[in-house]
């Protein structure tokens, strides 16, 4: 077996690139990855440099593989660094480039190594993981960085010389519920009438919701939809990195995997939410709104998401980053993980000595966090 390392996603065919993993993932698929790159959301100009770890047999069948870029900055990656590389520059190094295995703009966990059907599943892993640090050990970049592997992944990265940290995201979990009364019903009574109140206030401004798949949506739909996204940076500082040629190609070729919630009042689309469907999880990941409406963030992206879920037998929803405000809507606090390997040894050491003293007030915090769920006591679902 060898390593190869690939610039561009389109050098690798969509048929091996999709027979990697388990499918469960929307991005992860060559679809998503794909057009990232070709619209230029991930591109020099953001600090996004394709880099995806190859396995490959010395045939060059493809075996394993993990979405990697080389980063001059670290934003668009959620998980924060900005207070280590202040650090490591101060010290007289250069912090970036920086490798980081993972999917740009998006704090969802999932799979960062894919292996073919029928392939040792640790060893193909543990091979990508140590080709990483040998990559950043030789080109002297200052790490190496996986964000938002599963438990079970980040146990692995541990074994090849990764440190980890933990994070916390809200997660929803589907308690078999028949609808979004039977959630309710798994709520105290004041959290569940401030839940349908919520609901009710949308109804009462004369704001209807409609929902979309992909590919439902014509080039019309896609305009308004980059003009919501837009709408979300115009009204905080960053700037926005997708553009409408992205989301009108995952729209065509992710199709029900895309939906798309459209607000709108006096016949007139108001705001947007676009989520993305795995096999048994959905994910919250863009919103934006013309106008303010009491509540409908709220209904737009998250109790449309629930109904989603509930109706079509979805085990998760994964709304975003941050926001406690999720919690008290049925959100659970959740351990995330990123695991982390640093060249400079004196660093890497100080790194360590953080995280030792981080990780435990984290796992409490998102512990505590659970004071604040709308469940009774009995009904907090397990995820």
């Amino acid at each position: 077996m060898q390593i190869e390392t690939c610039d561009s996603l389109t050098n690798v065919s969509a048929a091996d690139w999709n027979a990697l993993g388990d499918g469960t993932n929307p991005f992860v698929r060559y679809e998503f990855l794909c057009a990232l790159e070709t619209n230029g959301c991930v591109a020099p100009e953001h600090g996004w440099h394709p880099f995806h770890l190859l396995l490959k047999e010395d045939d060059g069948t493809l075996l394993a593989a993990a979405p990697a870029y080389v980063k001059t900055n670290s934003y668009g990656e959620f998980v924060f660094d900005f207070a280590w590389a202040e650090a490591y520059e101060r010290s007289g190094g250069n912090y970036y480039p920086k490798l980081i295995c993972a999917i740009p703009f998006t704090p969802a966990t999932g799979p960062r190594v894919l292996v073919k059907a029928g392939q040792n599943y640790k060893q193909c892993a543990a091979a990508l993981h140590s080709a990483a640090i040998q990559i950043v050990k030789q080109q002297k970049w200052s790490g190496v960085h996986w964000l938002f592997p599963p438990e079970e992944e980040a146990e692995h990265l541990v074994k090849s010389g990764y440190m980890l940290r933990k994070g916390c995201q809200y997660i929803w979990a589907n308690d078999n519920y028949t609808d979004f009364e039977h959630f309710l019903s798994r709520c105290t009574s004041k959290k569940r009438k401030n839940l349908r109140r919520e609901r009710k206030r949308v109804a009462e401004q004369g704001v209807s919701l409609e929902v979309l798949h992909g590919n439902e949506l014509n080039n019309k739909d896609w305009q308004q939809v980059m003009g919501f996204y837009l709408d979300t940076f115009n009204k905080k500082w960053g700037t926005p990195t997708l553009n409408q040629n992205f989301f009108a190609e995952i729209g065509r070729t992710m199709g029900q995997q895309i939906i798309v919630v459209f607000a709108s009042h006096k016949e007139q689309r108001v705001a947007c939410s676009v989520m993305l469907k795995g096999s048994d999880t959905l994910f919250g990941r863009y919103w934006g709104c013309k106008e303010d409406f009491h509540s409908l963030h709220f209904e737009a992206c998250y109790y449309q998401g629930i109904d989603y879920c509930i109706e079509h037998g979805l085990s998760r929803f994964e709304p975003g980053a941050q926001g406690e405000h999720k919690i008290g809507r049925g959100f659970v606090p959740t351990i995330t993980w990123s695991a982390h390997h640093l060249t400079h040894e004196s660093f890497s050491d100080a790194v360590k000595d953080f995280l030792d003293q981080e990780g435990p007030m984290m796992q409490q915090r998102c512990e505590e966090l659970h004071a604040l769920l709308p469940f009774n006591e009995q009904n907090t679902p397990q995820l």
